[in-house]
């Protein structure tokens, strides 16, 4: 098997495995960066914050922080919504979430280089930033989004630092 089929192959079945620990529970512990992941931390995958804030505030902040980059909002998706209203169709009988958003962005530069350094590295855009709130914790906000994974050669790995580096960026502005 190439090496390119490898990575393709090993790429898919990580970011499987990003979606389904993507529905873990969320803890205030800070996860190891994205190059030392472990299996021991099941955040490793995700940065999370929680925020002593509102949730509308938070979300706003976000918008508006991303929008600051001359970043244009490609989609909003109402996950708290979404699960609210199918959850009769589905058996379930727990909220998951008090409110919950995930906003869904692209940065062109940023983008094209992730991708010239590597056309795989499309499965890592768009970049969404998951905002959400817990039944029984309204006073706080949580804000997070998956790591990239820092693969490929070093201009790839480069590229997908600076993802990561824009997420952070816009976090940071938005709620501290």
């Amino acid at each position: 098997m190439t090496s390119i089929r490898k990575l393709i192959i090993t790429s898919i079945l990580a970011s499987a495995g990003l979606v389904l620990s993507a529905c873990d529970v969320a803890t205030d512990k800070a996860p190891a960066p994205a190059d030392t992941a472990t299996e021991t931390d099941p955040y490793s995958h995700m940065s999370m914050r929680k925020v002593e804030s509102p949730y509308e505030y938070v979300v706003d902040d976000i918008k508006n922080a991303i929008a600051q980059r001359g970043i244009k909002i490609n989609n909003i998706s109402h996950i708290g919504n979404m699960l609210t209203r199918t959850a009769e169709a589905v058996g379930a009988t727990r909220q998951v979430f008090a409110q919950a958003e995930a906003i869904e962005f692209c940065s062109s530069t940023i983008s094209r280089a992730t991708m010239e350094a590597d056309p795989h590295n499309i499965v890592f855009c768009p970049y969404i930033i998951a905002i959400y709130s817990l039944p029984g914790e309204e006073d706080f906000t949580y804000v997070s989004y998956r790591r990239p994974i820092p693969v490929g050669s070093d201009e790839s790995k480069a590229a997908l630092k600076a993802v990561e580096g824009l997420m952070e960026e816009i976090i940071t502005s938005a709620v501290e």
